[in-house]
């Protein structure tokens, strides 16, 4: 609990991976990637209960065996590549209902820590937001971005604002899909993580790795086994 208030975790995973087939089940430094999420959860001081939405037996396998409550299986129509995020949660919720908060762990972000979950809780209480989301700096500009136009003529993507130093250029920041924390009722209603009364929490770029990738689980695998 944070301030009295009731937290659910919730970890999404489902089996049918394109991108990197079996990517939440790979192993690196001898245990399933989706372990280290589980293990980041549970060290949390302020989730009440973790929980795994996945339709795929051997990710709820490995989740029971790192420690992680698996309730239900998640139905064939929320497991699609068209899956919206906010349905799964949305499902979640109601399977396990009476949290006041809930935070979305995904584990292709094997790298957040349980202070990143506590800290991004801390901040959504101390700026009375309904909702934050993790971030990192980019490592890209916006304001150096361009469109390619018809005949390849250069439009920039923020045209209001130039700046012709690097050193000028003022910070832009992505999410990085390592935390996303709102209050269950205020999810509910809106259907969405993102809003105006938002907040951020910044991580490093070192833990805001997100696996999509062959090259991405390798950089993973060359990080955690040369601790």
């Amino acid at each position: 609990m944070i301030a009295g208030k009731s937290v659910l975790g919730l970890i999404t995973a489902r089996g049918g991976s394109k991108g990197l087939p079996g990517k939440n089940i790979r192993p690196a430094a001898g245990k399933p990637l989706i372990a280290w999420t589980i293990e980041a959860g549970l060290a949390s001081k302020y989730l009440d209960r973790l929980v795994l939405s996945s339709d795929d037996d051997a990710i709820i396998a490995a989740a029971r065996q790192y420690g992680c409550e698996v309730p239900f299986r998640r139905g064939a129509a929320l497991a699609a590549d068209d899956t919206s995020s906010i349905a799964v949660v949305t499902d979640a919720l109601e399977r396990c209902p009476g949290y006041d908060w809930v935070v979305l762990l995904q584990p292709t972000s094997p790298l957040r820590t349980a202070e990143d979950i506590d800290a991004s809780l801390e901040r959504c209480m101390a700026a009375g937001a309904p909702a934050c989301v993790s971030v990192r700096e980019a490592e890209e500009s916006p304001y150096w971005m361009y469109w390619l136009r018809e005949g390849a003529h250069l439009a920039p993507v923020l045209p209001e604002r130039q700046f012709t130093r690097r050193q000028d250029l003022p910070p832009a920041y992505v999410l990085n899909g390592a935390v996303y924390v709102a209050d269950v009722q205020w999810l509910l209603r809106t259907r969405t993580f993102l809003a105006a009364e938002t907040v951020a929490y910044e991580m490093s770029p070192g833990r805001s790795l997100d696996i999509d990738t062959e090259a991405d689980f390798l950089k993973f695998q060359t990080i955690v086994e040369s601790r």
